[in-house]
């Protein structure tokens, strides 16, 4: 299906483009949303003579999600969350989480402005960008933690997941004698003492 994009959609194309989609994504997202019109004689009249206008009220949004950017961009919000030893979450980091986190930080995001590449699964710091407009998108960082404490650890730049599984070399060292058979086991020297006194 052919159609006018009325605001810059990402890889799609900017404001006044006529664009061929599959029917499914114009029908159930771009003409619901607002996004495009049906490119038919009728709509390109109809949006050429309200071009102007658009494209003014474009730039006011995206003037508005700008100076909104200082507000969210850099911010990091950490998200405690149980996890097994190797360090996957029971579960995953949903959009309505980061949400929940931001809002309660002052930043005034929805969950269509969330663009997460791919689910958070695991612990650690993740990258994820938020499109406040869609010529505007700042990043923030999400800290998945099991507790406070490995939430600081982790900002401060430490792998818990690795540190928890380094080798112990204080540990415990058992004492071999050479000369005895096996299933023998080595006395101790106090022991050896005592019995030849």
């Amino acid at each position: 299906m052919d159609i006018i994009l009325l605001e810059r959609v990402e890889k799609l194309g900017a404001i006044g483009d006529v664009v061929s989609v599959k029917d499914g994504y114009a029908r159930n997202y771009l003409l619901p949303n607002k996004k495009a019109l049906r490119a038919n004689d009728r709509n390109k009249q109809v949006f050429e003579a309200n071009r102007a206008r658009i494209e003014a009220e474009n730039a006011e949004r995206r003037s508005d999600a700008e100076k909104h950017s200082s507000d969210v961009e850099g911010k990091q919000v950490v998200l405690i969350r149980a996890s097994s030893n190797s360090g996957q979450l029971y579960g995953s980091v949903s959009v309505r989480d980061i949400v929940d986190a931001l809002n309660e930080d002052g930043a005034k995001v929805t969950k269509q402005m969330i663009v997460l590449e791919r689910p958070i699964k695991t612990l650690g710091i993740f990258d994820v960008r938020v499109s406040l407009h869609p010529e505007v998108s700042v990043g923030v960082k999400v800290n998945v933690a099991r507790s406070p404490d490995e939430a600081e650890l982790q900002a401060q730049g430490v792998d818990v997941m690795a540190s928890m599984f380094e080798a112990d070399t204080s540990g415990f060292t058992e004492r071999r004698d050479p000369s005895l058979e096996p299933g023998e086991i080595v006395a101790d020297e106090d022991e050896g003492e005592e019995q030849q006194a």
